[in-house]
């Protein structure tokens, strides 16, 4: 058995730098430089930035070398250590073309004006075997605009996701939109990343046009949701929306009915509910809402216990599969799952948090008094999406008496929700 995952939290941040900085040749088989790495992201101390950047000046060519030197320059990134551009910088001359995509995105998340910096990012659009999307991405957020010419090249490229982001940032630097319906098309790609990555891009170009139908793409609830409040927050100020023309698709993806979207995936012929139940593992959110749909309208009296028996299995401890067999308890009015659905609004091990909305929408579908008390403790955490939903389950139970308190609140929406 592997034991190198048991330490990743065990370690100190003096174990960490230790590790990294012992010679590749010396690494003793049970540890990894690459967990050290990682595990700084932990540590945004001096100590653990220079431990980085040494780690990137370690040129042995070593794929495990190389892999660790790639990881340093993301976690970098991570800790927008400003202090590092000028390593970092050095990695965009890279061979190794993953090491120069960490350094181009690193680049992008600590941020720079630096015109010298940002002109090498830009030549990367001429090399060839580089990926383009982050490149093209980074020169966007930093509004590098003498490149644009050189992204207007790749407006018609074949993969979608840099075509995709190259057309965002045309529009954003030259302020015309013409083009931009061709991202939105992409909220309906039949592959899932490029459907998350056309939602990314519609965010960095301002376009709020796409609201509407960012809701119904068939992607996980996270980046609905990311979209429409960040697309809110420019259409707002600017007076281009107002928050009641937004609240309708908000709270249509905050409830997250299958029939509300456009699915991008059809089955033949109708599947066996066995079949069905596996779809909610799986990582296309696209296909798991298909299952949805087709699980309400086919086996509605037979998937409640399906469902009680995946979920002992393995949805208990599977975020993707949990959220949703906590959702398809709600669609179904199952009343035997009251217990289930508590137990899911008050788990706070984050990798279940998007559960916790889920649940209180379900809470609500089952129409169960008892939930009210329970829900209300929820409007007390600092997750905005889980307030919201909870004051739309309360409104659905009959219960407006938190609006008051969460007129308050710190968070705009919650606020706004209220009013």
């Amino acid at each position: 058995m592997d034991k190198r995952f048991f330490n990743i939290f065990n370690l100190t941040e003096d174990e960490a730098i230790a590790l990294l900085d012992t010679p590749q040749d010396e690494v003793e088989e049970d540890d990894s430089r690459y967990i050290a790495a990682s595990h700084l992201v932990n540590f945004p101390t001096e100590r653990s930035i220079n431990a980085l950047m040494r780690a990137i000046e370690k040129n042995d060519p070593s794929l495990d070398n190389r892999i660790v030197r790639r990881k340093s320059v993301e976690i970098l990134g991570r800790l927008q250590a400003t202090q590092a551009l000028p390593v970092i910088r050095t990695c965009l001359a890279d061979e190794d073309c993953y090491t120069v995509e960490n350094a181009v995105w690193a680049i992008g998340e600590i941020g720079t004006q630096n015109s010298e910096i940002l002109e090498e990012v830009a030549q990367l659009l001429d090399k060839p075997g580089q990926t383009y999307r982050v490149i093209i991405h980074t020169l966007t957020k930093l509004d590098y605009e003498p490149a644009i010419e050189r992204i207007r090249r790749f407006i018609d490229a074949e993969d979608a996701p840099t075509a995709s982001a190259a057309i965002a940032a045309v529009c954003r630097f030259t302020r015309d939109y013409t083009y931009m319906e061709k991202v939105v098309a992409l909220l309906q790609h039949p592959n899932v990343f490029a459907r998350r990555l056309s939602i990314q891009d519609l965010i960095d170009a301002k376009y709020y046009d796409a609201i509407p139908s960012i809701a119904r793409c068939p992607v996980s609830i996270i980046f609905r949701l990311r979209g429409i409040r960040m697309l809110a927050e420019v259409a707002i100020p600017n007076r281009a929306m107002t928050f009641g023309e937004i609240q309708p698709y908000l709270e249509q993806t905050l409830r997250d009915h299958p029939q509300d979207l456009d699915l991008v995936h059809s089955y033949n012929q109708l599947p066996a509910l066995p079949f069905l139940v596996r779809e909610l593992y799986d990582t296309d959110f696209g296909r798991c809402y298909l299952a949805t749909k087709t699980i309400l309208e086919n086996y509605a009296e037979t998937a409640p216990s399906a469902l009680f028996a995946t979920y002992a299995e393995e949805a208990n401890n599977d975020y993707g599969a949990h959220f949703h067999v906590v959702k398809l308890f709600g669609w179904l009015k199952h009343a035997p799952a009251y217990d289930l659905l508590v137990e899911a609004l008050h788990n706070t091990q984050p990798q279940f948090q998007k559960s916790r909305a889920a649940a209180a929408i379900a809470l609500g579908e089952l129409g169960d008094p008892r939930a009210i008390p329970e829900l209300k403790k929820s409007l007390e955490t600092k997750i905005w999406d889980l307030k919201y939903t909870t004051l739309m389950a309360l409104e659905k139970l009959g219960d407006t008496s938190s609006h008051e308190i969460a007129a308050n609140d710190e968070d705009w929406l919650i606020r706004a929700k209220a009013k």
